[in-house]
């Protein structure tokens, strides 16, 4: 039998009553006398499991309801209806024992206190979370070793950088080890470098803890390095939950093929869509059904040095999944 789910979701919903007014003065002024509502379904009847140590994707374009599931989940947001349990608790409920076991860290929100170093803010977590000594101390020279943030204890977080802080606040989420870490855009507005530091942190946390991720975010680099498993919402709907792979292999009609010829000016226009050619590189699209065929006829026709078969980048299969929700 499999591992008892962390996290589950039946059938979740959460709806929204918003008042709605035609623009103009007018319509101001009747608008305080008969005010037009509407409901807004922000997540619309989800269900799922998490189980322990899994690092899932939560992916969705901007409003498809992932902010609010994670708000649910960890008790921020009280669902319109449906079941939702983490670690046994209902999160809305607020149980002490629940709240220390888990963490939300969003990547557009600070915790941390502009005008006082990291180390003060890190302080008043453990005062909030009754951690022991020993082990407030333990647990905050691994962070500091794995986020290499030992330089930046002391100083006041307004001079750091969107990095730097970045790193102090997932420090600060984590020092009372939560069994289960909810991250919604934890790399965004960071370089290149940085998002593969705190990926490596993320998946280096959750082998050390076998804690249990939630991740959102629109790099889909973080996705790919760290999901298995990816979980697809639009206007609030599941359109997907299984293997990236899946995914990929699901939503996925053509194949590109990279080919390095010997000539330079060869056209491969007739073996399918050229995409770029540069440098004697030649990039094609062509129809997954005939990618061995094309393959062996290019091999056997052209003076090939190179020749590579890859699916299409993962934020296009992405954006094909958007497109077949909204449709």
């Amino acid at each position: 039998m499999g591992a008892e789910p962390v996290i589950r979701l039946r059938e979740l919903k959460k709806t929204y009553v918003v008042s709605e007014r035609e623009p103009g003065l007018r319509a101001a002024l009747a608008g305080l006398v008969h005010r037009r509502k509407s409901e807004v379904r922000a997540v619309d009847g989800i269900s799922f499991d998490l189980v322990p140590g899994e690092i899932v994707g939560f992916l969705g374009p901007n409003g498809a309801g992932k902010t609010t599931t994670l708000k649910m989940l960890s008790g921020l947001l009280h669902p319109t209806s449906g079941e939702l349990s983490v670690l046994s608790y209902v999160p809305w409920k607020r149980d002490p024992a629940f709240l220390r076991q888990i963490t939300l860290v969003m990547g557009q929100r600070n915790q941390l206190i502009w005008d006082i170093p990291p180390a003060d803010s890190f302080e008043l977590n453990r005062a909030i979370y009754r951690i022991p000594p020993a082990d407030y101390r333990r647990t905050l020279d691994e962070l500091v070793a794995l986020l290499e943030i030992e330089p930046l204890l002391g100083k006041p977080v307004r001079n750091l950088s969107l990095g730097e802080r970045m790193k102090c606040e997932i420090a600060a989420a984590l020092l009372h080890s939560p069994a289960v870490v909810f991250l919604d855009e934890p790399t965004i507005g960071l370089d290149v470098t940085m998002q593969r530091r705190i990926r490596t942190f993320i998946a280096e946390y959750s082998r050390r803890h076998g804690a249990t991720v939630l991740l959102t975010s629109h790099y889909m680099a973080d996705v790919e390095a760290l999901c298995k498993r990816v979980i697809v919402i639009h206007h609030g709907l599941l359109l997907f939950d299984g293997e990236l792979a899946a995914l990929v292999q699901r939503f996925t009609a053509d194949k590109t093929i990279v080919v390095q010829l010997k000539d330079c000016a060869a056209d491969l226009r007739a073996y399918g869509e050229v995409l770029s050619c540069e440098d004697g590189r030649t990039t094609l699209r062509v129809p997954k059904a005939e990618t061995a065929r094309v393959t062996g006829r290019i091999l056997a026709e052209f003076p090939v040095i190179d020749l590579t078969v890859e699916d299409p980048p993962i934020e296009e299969v992405i954006e094909r999944v958007f497109a077949q929700g909204a449709a």
